[in-house]
């Protein structure tokens, strides 16, 4: 299988949370990629070992193809550390995520774009889990 999608963390949460625009993008893909990092973020708001099992579940359901941290990515991670943490708080979460899409060559889904839009070789699909419609009801 041909991945071309790399997933950010809020994406998945945003799915977890019940949101239908992540339950149509998550659907309409025929497999997709996360970050390690992506995983562990996820691990860290399972309440109990029931939803892990669901979660891993759930991943392998939809053919999700973890890519661990590699020395390349960290590499590249650091150097956009050095490049953007002092100038835009790049943090270290993101930093890995993103290399890791420039890595791979991988389109990143986020709708935290302002956390990765300075990352210049980076293509970005930007996500917006609600409609302006909906953001201006509150």
């Amino acid at each position: 299988m041909i991945y071309d999608n790399l997933l950010d963390t809020d994406v998945l949460i945003w799915y977890l949370r019940g949101n239908q625009k992540a339950y149509s993008l998550i659907h309409s893909l025929e497999g997709f990629c996360i970050s390690s990092i992506t995983y562990m973020e996820l691990i860290q708001g399972m309440r109990d070992k029931q939803e892990l099992k669901i979660l891993q579940k759930t991943l392998k359901s939809w053919n999700v193809k973890v890519i661990y941290v590699s020395e390349e990515i960290s590499a590249k991670a650091l150097f956009y550390m050095e490049e953007y943490f002092l100038s835009h708080s790049m943090q270290l979460a993101d930093s890995l995520i993103g290399s890791t899409a420039t890595t791979f060559g991988l389109r990143l889904v986020t709708a935290n774009d302002k956390h990765y839009k300075i990352i210049k070789e980076l293509e970005l699909d930007i996500f917006r889990p609600k409609d302006i419609s909906e953001i201006n009801k509150y």
